[in-house]
């Protein structure tokens, strides 16, 4: 008789455990290319408060070039003024990065993501989209109206190198 209650004990907890077991979870749903696109659109991009720009950020910020800049290989950075002053939202094939501008020593206008590791570095003549998680450049050789003029000028009129350069006396 006792082996019975035992034995029908243990079947009664092992139904009432099974009843009470979390049922296992369903794999997320894979979105469609296009559906994850207008999904990533429509979600805000968080501006950490705490990130305050001075005025010489704030003077970067009004030389940026912005809109749609072409790249290499196909590809176009989309470069656009954010509601908050100084900072931009950069996007480009299924990235989309809130950037404000970080002073460079080497003259480069440099615009950061820190909470995601991307960066924009615009120079006269090309711009490039880089992810610093990534290692890797997103987009290369991305140039507007402008740096495309400067690029032909430094080919027609190449500055000296400074490995070229006379030593300073």
């Amino acid at each position: 008789m006792k082996i019975l209650l035992i034995s029908f004990a243990i079947l009664l907890s092992n139904n009432l455990w099974a009843q009470t077991a979390p049922a296992a979870k369903k794999p997320a749903a894979k979105l469609a290319p296009s559906a994850q696109k207008a999904v990533e659109e429509v979600t805000p991009i968080d501006d950490d408060p705490s990130i305050k720009l001075d005025e010489t950020d704030l003077a970067i910020a009004k030389i940026v070039h912005t809109g749609e800049i072409k790249c290499e290989l196909g590809t176009s950075v989309t470069v656009t003024p954010s509601k908050r002053e100084g900072f931009f939202v950069v996007t480009t094939k299924g990235y989309r990065f809130s950037m404000h501008p970080v002073q460079s020593r080497t003259g480069a206008i440099r615009l950061e993501d820190p909470k995601r590791g991307a960066l924009w570095l615009q120079l006269a003549n090309k711009s490039m989209l880089m992810s610093q998680k990534l290692g890797k450049r997103l987009a290369d050789e991305c140039a507007n109206p402008d740096q495309v003029r400067t690029a032909e000028q430094l080919k027609l009129n190449p500055q000296i190198s400074v490995l070229d350069a006379p030593a300073p006396k």
